[in-house]
Order: C-alpha cells, then sequence, then structure tokens
C-alpha cells in the first residue's frame, strides 16, 4: 500500500534550505498570524506584488525556504458560524496538490490555527486531508500508471501526532483499496485475501470462513444473498472475522459489523436505467472497518477488545438467485420475508449482528455497531454525511451523541437520527406468515423513514430486540449508513473517504 508517511518536525530551523525538505506548504486563515517571522515577510511580499496571495492557493519562490518553494494555502471563512473544520482540510488539500506538482517529494506543513474549539484538531486534519488528496486508485498503481508517491510530509506542530496519523492514513489506504476497488479485482474472495495480506504480523485474530455448507448454516441470510454467485468460483461469499484485544485489563469492547457487498446488481430485483453503476462501491461498510482494525493493529490501544465480521457477498443475478416473497430464516431464529432484493445490505448484516451479539452477551461494556452504504434514503436526507440510528440502549448512553462530537472536531461530521415506533411498524408481514418484512418494494430513496426503519429491522431480525433496556442483558447498539459519505466527487467513481474511521477511533480513545 502507498501509504503518506508523515513525520513530527520539531525545528522550525527545518523550514530553511539545507535541512532536507523541498517545500513548505503553509495553511492559514490569515497571514499576519504566521508565526515564523521570515516566511510572515515573503507571505506579506507575495502579497503586495500578486493580489491572489491570501485569496487562493499560490506558489512563491523563496530563497532560502525549503527547495525555494513556498505555498500559501489560504482558509476561508474561518469566521463563519456554519463552518467547521473541514476548511482547513480544503485548504491542506490545495496547497499539497501545488507541492506535489511543483516537484516537491518532502515538503513540510505548517498549519496556523484559530483558537476556537471547532478547530482544534485543524492541524491534525489538514495533515490527514493531504493524505485523501494524494491517494491514488489500486487499480492504477497496479497497473504502474500512478504519479510517484511523496516520501514523506514533516508535521511543523507542537502536538507530535506524526505516529498516530501515520497509523490512520494506512488504515485509510486500505479501507479506500479495498472500497474503491473494481468487482473483479476486489470480488469476495479477493477482498479477503487482500484485507488479510495488509493485515499480516498485525497481531490481529483472523479468519474466513468460506464453506458453503458453514456458511449456508451460519449465516443464511447473508448466503441467499450471495445465492447466485456460488456458482462462480471467484465470486463466492466470504466472512472475514477479526479480533484486537489490549493489553492490560479490557474495560470496553467494541463490535463491528461491515457490510461488504462487493457488487450489488439488485438481484432478481435488477437495478436499472443505469442505476447498477458505481455498485462497485457497496462494500465501503466492510472496508471501514477492516481499515479501522488496521490503524488499531498499529497504534496498539490499552483496555479495549474489538470483535469485527465483515460480510462480503455479491448480489448476483441468474436462476439461483433468491427472490421477493421468500422466507428465510435468520441465524437469530427470525422468520424474514424478502420484500425487495435489493435490500439485500440489512440481510447481511443481520446475520452478522446475530453472531455478535452472542459475543456480547458476556462481553465487557459491549457496544455493538454495523457500518454500511445502506440505503439512497440517507443520501436523500443528508446529503455527504453519515447517519446514526441507535437502539433504547445506545441512546440512554449518548453513544451516537458522543461519536458525533468526536468525528465533528475530526472533521468526519454525522447527524443523528431518531428510531420511532413507526418503524417497527414497517417490517411488519401483513400475511403474518413470518415474523418480520424486510423492505417495502419501492426504492429507499422514496420511502418515508428509508433509512431509519432499516434499523428497526436489524435489531429484531438479528435477536437485539431481546437485549433492551429492561433486559437482563441490555447491548448498546447503534447503526451508521455511510451511503453518502463513502465516497466524494463523482457519484459513482469518486474518490473513497474511509469515513467513518477516523471519528470512530477518536471515540474508542476518548470512551476509555
Amino acid at each position: 500500500m502507498a501509504v503518506v508517511k508523515y513525520i513530527d518536525v520539531a525545528s522550525q530551523e527545518a523550514i530553511f534550505e539545507g535541512n532536507g525538505w523541498d517545500a513548505l506548504v503553509v495553511v492559514a486563515a490569515d497571514l499576519n498570524t504566521i508565526k515564523v517571522e521570515e516566511v510572515a515577510l515573503l507571505a506579506n511580499h507575495g502579497q503586495k506584488v500578486d493580489q491572489r496571495v491570501g485569496k487562493s492557493v499560490t506558489l512563491l519562490f523563496a530563497p532560502g525556504i525549503a527547495g525555494g518553494r513556498l505555498v500559501i494555502a489560504p482558509v476561508t471563512k474561518a469566521k463563519d458560524d456554519y463552518e467547521d473544520v473541514r476548511v482547513f482540510a480544503d485548504a491542506a488539500r490545495q496547497g499539497i496538490r501545488v507541492a506535489k506538482e511543483a516537484g516537491a517529494k518532502r515538503p513540510l506543513l505548517l498549519v496556523n490555527g484559530i483558537g476556537e474549539s471547532r478547530y482544534q484538531k485543524a492541524a491534525e486534519v489538514a495533515a490527514l486531508a493531504c493524505g485523501q488528496e494524494l491517494w491514488q486508485a489500486l487499480e492504477l498503481r497496479e497497473a504502474g500508471g500512478a504519479d510517484e508517491a511523496l516520501e514523506c510530509i514533516g508535521l511543523l506542530n507542537d502536538s507530535h501526532h506524526a505516529a498516530t496519523l501515520t497509523a490512520i492514513e494506512a488504515g485509510r489506504v486500505l479501507a479506500r483499496d479495498l472500497c474503491g476497488t473494481e468487482p473483479e479485482r476486489m470480488s469476495a474472495p479477493a477482498f479477503a485475501d487482500y484485507c488479510l495480506a495488509a493485515l499480516a504480523d498485525s497481531g490481529l485474530t483472523m479468519s474466513v470462513v468460506e464453506d458453503r455448507d458453514i456458511l449456508e448454516r451460519d449465516y443464511p441470510l447473508l448466503s441467499a444473498v450471495g445465492r447466485s454467485s456460488f456458482a462462480v468460483l471467484r465470486h463466492q461469499p466470504r466472512v472475514v472475522k477479526l479480533e484486537y484485544v489490549g493489553e492490560g485489563e479490557i474495560e470496553r469492547t467494541f463490535m463491528f459489523a461491515g457490510k461488504g457487498v462487493v457488487y450489488d446488481t439488485g438481484g432478481a430485483d435488477i437495478k436499472i436505467a443505469g442505476g447498477m453503476a458505481g455498485m462497485s462501491r457497496d462494500k465501503g461498510g466492510a472496508a471501514a472497518v477492516a481499515g479501522l482494525l488496521k490503524t488499531v493493529s498499529m497504534l496498539k490501544p490499552k483496555g479495549i477488545r474489538i470483535v469485527a465480521e465483515l460480510g462480503l457477498v455479491r448480489n448476483s443475478i441468474g436462476s439461483e438467485a433468491f427472490v421477493t416473497d421468500e422466507i428465510i430464516t435468520s441465524h437469530a431464529g427470525k422468520r424474514v420475508r424478502i420484500g425487495n432484493t435489493d435490500a439485500e445490505g440489512r440481510l447481511v448484516l443481520a446475520d452478522l449482528l446475530s453472531h455478535l451479539r452472542l459475543k456480547a452477551e458476556s462481553a465487557v461494556k459491549p457496544e455493538m455497531y454495523s457500518v454500511a452504504t445502506l440505503t439512497g434514503h440517507v443520501v436523500r436526507c443528508f446529503g455527504g454525511y453519515t447517519a446514526a440510528v441507535e437502539n433504547s440502549v445506545a441512546k440512554q448512553a449518548n453513544v451516537a451523541e458522543r461519536i458525533q462530537q468526536q468525528a465533528a472536531i475530526w472533521g468526519e461530521p454525522i447527524e443523528v437520527s431518531q428510531l420511532r415506533r413507526d418503524d417497527f411498524s414497517k417490517i411488519i408481514d401483513p400475511s403474518a406468515a413470518a415474523d418480520m418484512l424486510s423492505s417495502n418494494n419501492a426504492p429507499s430513496s422514496v420511502t418515508a423513514r428509508g433509512h431509519q426503519y432499516p434499523a428497526a429491522f436489524l435489531i429484531q431480525a438479528s435477536g437485539l430486540s431481546e437485549h433492551g433496556l429492561n433486559s437482563d442483558t441490555p447491548i448498546a447498539y447503534t447503526h451508521l449508513d455511510i451511503a453518502g459519505s463513502a465516497t466524494e466527487g463523482h457519484p459513482q467513481y469518486g474518490s473513497p473517504t474511509a469515513t467513518p474511521l477516523v471519528g470512530l477511533f477518536n471515540y474508542m480513545l476518548d470512551s476509555q
């Protein structure tokens, strides 16, 4: 993997030529606040010559500065009431792009923050934004067509978080590679192989379920989604199991189910009118969870345990495909009537969550999560933001709100949705022949509460309904729908973001 490496640079002397660095990228809202006098003088002189300096990203010829290159990347609208730390990310991305295009291989990054709580992680967010900007698709890299990667980025700040940021970026690169790669290169078996190779020597406990008999017995809903894919060896489903156990006494347990639909044709309810384009990115949830475990395995936080299951499956079309109206019994013993084969992600997650639920019953302070590119409705509601929908136990513990707080200061803002009784009404099977209905037969984007009621289904179909506030073993559960936030830019082929990896990682650390 081509991972950006960050290096802490303690001395401002590194800014000057002869120290091995070949560009200086300054991210600042106000040129007058630049703390290095020589840089401030150059920026102000440049502004007198070129009025664009301080208004748009500019490259200045700067004798004596690293590489003779000074890139001024202004932060605009930082004082706007409704802006957030992403203004620093936007500026940093533009700045690092200019530095790279100018020929820099070892640029320095200097971020002049603003003394407001919303910008408390401005330097870290700006650094990670550089990684997002510099990522190149796996297919392009493997074909030999990628640009030469930067050797490293030097961080001129007092936080000394380079090792943490490098580990976060390594996780995000893995997540982007898994999510953004085309469906043959990253089929279910290939996803599993790539994931395990990337996590080799990580210290994680890893295993893959691939035997058809075991999959059909233990993951019946997932296997129904992949029923037509079993006939093609390279498309057969997989379940990847990952576990991290930190040193010391375990104080918290986090359990993740990741949706990894490597290609979604819609199944028998086939996607039409171009709706299939981009459906190789329907594995963003599993990708983000895998990336999160990569980051955790590198930083090895103490006192926490993480258990993850990734459901990898292709929703193929064919004579063996599952169809609407079928009734299939989930791993939790719930009889599910299929309402629409294009609502396949919740079926995959339900079985994963059921397995995790059994482990959570005896775990220390467990919190369960599903992460998935699940619905078009969440995009209609919130655009490019993640939605969190939580059960009553998680809501009482303010789980989603606490994740939201961490995610916001790290540049991954999310929206919190309320689960209501209406959502449980939507999954009642009108025939009463089954315990529940998986979905209605209309697209989620035109269905009222289209991203909330799938969480109700997941709670019921996985058996989590038996672990509410009044049960002997209450379990907090939060569903994260990342359909709008898993990629950026082009609606089908934009760059994967690895969301919500950064927010979740920092939430887990903050909750210790």
